[in-house]
């Protein structure tokens, strides 16, 4: 009887809620507001969210905002009953020991940002009693950057609800006047073009965004969820003089310098294109339309070349010729017979690039060398260091070196540090529709160089940035910030001198004057010169060693922490009120993983986790796959409806739901009607299972979880050849690795890490082609081919076919074909748990191949023994320790001593690129 009315109760409960939007019946955002003050080209964005609780228990409320990837932030504030709480910039070290700390109490601590073309994502939440408020307070600041002419400032607006109370307000303030002020992006058109409204008044702009609830559901990328787009605020503004604009306030100053009214300088520029099989596809039709483009933008009196590369060099022609008509139609016919194949050899294609450049010296001319690859080099010289060496001393300062990074597998670190060493910078391409544009936008930005060997000069003046730059383009600005010795304005005289052409030019205008701010603004001048000098040490650090590193490296620290910065080298730890959780904010590097709070796998199925925002793969199979595995608990209830099991365990505290695939009821709902109706502290969990089959006579098996164990660390063999010891890494946590990735073949293999301490993978992915995938577990093989989805839980041994793909399934090993390649997943079993380990039996001859399962044997010496030992590899000394690990490659697992060292000391790159 119990039962029928539990049912009954859900159901009803179901009803009420179908016509419900999410969180409208939880939490409410009844105001929003974007405040940005532009001053001066340093831009100060406050967003705040006030947020109330309207049930009659506690919530989660979440935080949750996008910011442009070049801010720092520099304030988050909650305030909460009265009481405020503030965040916390500290030293990465001590707020990731914050982090561990939690972790290893069961804690969700981790706060970690995603990486999109232009926005970062910082999230948070905070636990509100019932029928209270929260207000959130974010503050972020950056120093907007010239580009074709103008400035952006880009807002994104995301509240996740339509708010009766939205405004976004942003007032420009220019002492040098306007010249004109655009308003664009996906929040500027149609529906809500009318509640935009702009006001410029010589020296000030304001832009006004008020949409109503209504209109903040029905614009391009809106809906129920309310405002999800961009208001991108464009503006220039006059230059009066050459010399540029020139402002001091309280002993320190900053110069835009952006002459107008010069000569072009004819260019000499070469093309190095990547055409290894990692460019397969969409990415190599996308640089071919690219270059016709940038073809057609050559000016008649530039001179250009263009080679191609994998292991081998493909000249156009051998020297730069000049961009006539016939010339261009000739390179356009080379570079739509670009086809990919091959590996990659960067370093002699930069090298061959560098020599044309350098054979071809034009009076009153300026060189340019950019580089488009898409990965790592793989064949020639492949040691990162020796290829930056051998680059820079090539290049030697005479013209800088642009490197275009194409999608997310590229390296994105080794081009930054490779660009900034010679001068340049480095861009990634995203894999988007308008890539060729991406390509082609950037090529427009140095297209016209106006001025080179740029030096800046301030008498009286110290503490200066940068003050050297190899080019000045048109349509850019050069940005220089110092502070004014002794504070003394009269012994302050900026100048400037350059090459136009092959004459030299010098800009010190001597009626300039030196603008002073008010003292509103004192703090303002010096952020500006804090931001950018901590940038550029940011910048430095890429490219310097040893002791100048860690120079470098320290007082880019300390200025992030003295100005509450939240940089690469700082992390804000959110303070929340007692008996939370404090989340830890980082500032995601260029090129790091996406966030992994949400996750999809190869079957189109999502996870997630109501509780903690810590990852959880899909459930392939069983809910038992989580571990821990219990037939019932004691005091547990089970509720059936439908395709949905609902169970309530009040001995270990939480609620769960298992959703079967072919469910009639929407998953959202599913997680809104989760309650507990025994316990007070509840945790929360979904499993959705494609193939579990749930009746209402037999409920699943209950998986009982009293506390979260510390991240558990999974060690890895490195073999080597004719040494006596290999080495050994760990790597901690369920983490999910990329283990093999061949491009010719369109082959991607990827593991989950298990729970099993020391052990292996709880499952393998397979994608062969864009329409196969493969999921290999201890239990089961799943296949979708297409459409059609199979699973093999059969007698052995099973000879499974699917396209080009033969997998054979025994006892206990997996084998699987795909062309030259061939692996063995090896069943191992350790405390009555079984895990997968992979082994890679059949290489490919194609070193194009990357992923853990294709690194080469180690190899190292031995030079030190004594206090404690240390082994030189590939020119870096890594002290060790002796260990032993499990060889899982074998099946017998016999056990080695090894010598133990950090991942990236063994894999002699980040561990972050063998992550996905």
């Amino acid at each position: 009887m119990e039962r029928a009315v539990v049912q009954i109760t859900l159901f009803g409960l179901l009803l009420a809620l179908a016509t419900t939007q999410p969180n409208k019946g939880n939490w409410d955002i009844y105001s929003f507001h974007i405040n940005s003050t532009v001053t001066s080209r340093y831009a100060t964005t406050v967003i705040t969210s006030r947020v109330a609780n309207r049930m009659d228990e506690s919530k989660e409320i979440e935080f949750h905002v996008r910011i442009p990837k070049n801010a720092f932030i520099s304030k988050f504030r909650m305030f909460i009953d009265g009481q405020v709480y503030d965040g916390a910039v500290k030293g990465k070290e001590k707020a990731q020991q914050q982090y561990t700390e939690a972790v290893s109490r069961g804690q969700s601590a981790g706060l970690v940002s995603s990486v999109g073309r232009t926005l970062e994502e910082f999230k948070t939440s905070v636990t509100v009693a019932a029928h209270k408020k929260v207000t959130f307070e974010l503050t972020y600041e950056e120093l907007l950057k010239r580009r074709l002419g103008k400035y952006e400032l880009q807002i994104h607006a995301r509240p996740m609800q339509p708010v009766k109370d939205f405004k976004v307000d942003v007032q420009i303030k220019e002492k040098a006047g306007i010249n004109f002020l655009e308003v664009n992006g996906g929040l500027s058109t149609n529906a809500v073009a009318s509640a935009i409204t702009k006001t410029q008044v010589d020296k000030q702009a304001w832009v006004y965004f008020y949409p109503t609830e209504d209109q903040q559901k029905t614009c391009d990328s809106c809906g129920e969820e309310g405002m999800n787009g961009d208001l991108v605020i464009v503006y220039d503004v006059n230059r009066n003089s050459l010399l540029g604009d020139i402002k001091k306030s309280d002993g320190y100053f900053v110069h835009h310098f952006a002459p107008s009214g010069l000569v072009s300088i004819p260019k000499n520029v070469v093309f190095v294109i990547d055409q290894s099989g990692s460019m397969y596809g969409k990415k190599i039709q996308q640089t071919r339309k690219a270059l016709f483009h940038i073809l057609n933008d050559l000016a008649v009196d530039d001179h250009f070349g263009l080679i191609t590369f994998d292991s081998s060099i493909v000249h156009w022609k051998r020297e730069l010729v000049q961009a006539n008509e016939g010339n261009l139609q000739s390179a356009k016919t080379f570079a739509s017979n670009i086809h990919e194949r091959g590996s990659t050899d960067i370093n002699k294609a930069v090298l061959e690039g560098t020599r044309m450049l350098n054979a071809h010296p034009r009076e009153g001319s300026a060189s340019i060398l950019i580089l488009l690859t898409d990965g790592d080099p793989t064949s020639g010289v492949t040691n990162l260091q020796l290829i930056h060496s051998n680059v820079r001393g090539a290049i030697a300062d005479k013209f800088p070196l642009y490197c275009l990074g194409f999608g997310f597998d590229v390296n994105f670190e080794f081009l930054e540090t490779m660009s900034l060493q010679n001068n340049g910078v480095a861009r990634r391409i995203y894999e988007d529709s308008d890539a060729d544009l991406q390509l082609k936008g950037f090529y427009e930005e140095v297209a016209t160089p106006l001025l080179t060997d740029v030096t800046m000069i301030y008498n009286g003046g110290t503490n200066l940035t940068q003050t050297s730059f190899s080019q000045y383009y048109n349509g850019s600005e050069i940005v220089v910030a110092g502070q004014i010795t002794d504070n003394d304005i009269e012994t302050f005289d900026p100048q400037v001198v350059a090459i136009s052409r092959n004459r030299r030019v010098m800009f010190n205008e001597t009626n300039a004057t030196v603008e002073s701010n008010g003292t509103v603004s004192d703090s303002h001048i010096q952020r500006v010169w804090a931001y950018l000098t901590v940038k550029q040490l940011l910048e430095k650090e890429l490219v310097l060693s040893g002791s100048e590193k860690d120079k470098v490296k320290k007082q880019a620290l300390e200025l992030s922490l003295k100005y509450s910065f939240v940089t690469p080298l700082t992390s804000m730890v959110v303070t929340k009120p007692q008996g939370e959780d404090s989340d830890v904010l980082h500032k995601p590097k260029e090129g790091g993983a996406p966030d992994m709070s949400s996750h999809q796998d190869f079957s189109g199925r999502r996870s997630h986790s109501l509780h903690t925002p810590q990852f959880h793969m899909p459930a392939a199979s069983y809910p038992a796959s989580y571990g821990l595995p219990a037939e019932g608990t004691p005091g547990g209830k089970y509720f059936w409806y439908g395709d949905v099991w609902f169970c309530s365990n009040a001995s270990c505290g939480y609620v769960r739901i298992w959703l079967s695939i072919n469910t009639k009821i929407p998953l959202i709902l599913c997680i809104i009607i989760v309650y507990n109706l025994c316990c007070a502290n509840v945790f929360t969990d979904v499993v959705l299972g494609t193939h579990m089959h749930l009746s209402p006579d037999k409920p699943p098996t209950i998986v009982t979880f009293s506390a979260r164990p510390a991240p558990l660390s999974h060690r890895f063999l490195l073999k080597t050849e004719n040494l006596s010891l290999p080495l050994c890494f760990d790597v901690t946590g369920e983490v999910h690795l990329r283990l093999l990735h061949h491009p010719n073949r369109e082959l991607y293999v990827s593991g989950n890490l298990d729970s099993v301490e020391n052990g292996g993978f709880r499952r393998i992915d397979i994608q062969l082609k864009a329409d196969l995938f493969v999921e290999v577990e201890t239990k089961e093989i799943t296949v979708r081919e297409g459409q059609t989805l199979t699973r093999h839980t059969g007698h052995y041994p099973d000879v499974i076919t699917a396209g080009s793909l033969t997998v054979i399934r025994r006892d206990k090993e997996i084998d699987i074909a795909a062309g030259d390649t061939r692996m063995v997943i090896l069943i191992h079993e350790k405390d009555g748990e079984e895990f997968l380990w992979p082994v890679l039996r059949l290489k490919t001859l194609d070193n194009n191949v990357s992923g853990i399962l294709a690194l080469k044997p180690a190899a190292y010496e031995e030079v030190q023994q004594s206090p404690s030992t240390r082994l030189k590899s590939k020119d870096q000394e890594i002290d060790v320790t002796r260990a032993s690990a499990v060889d899982y490659t074998i099946v017998s697992s016999p056990t080695h001593d090894c010598w133990l060292m950090s991942a990236e000391s063994a894999l002699q790159r980040p561990l972050d690129d063998f992550i996905l």
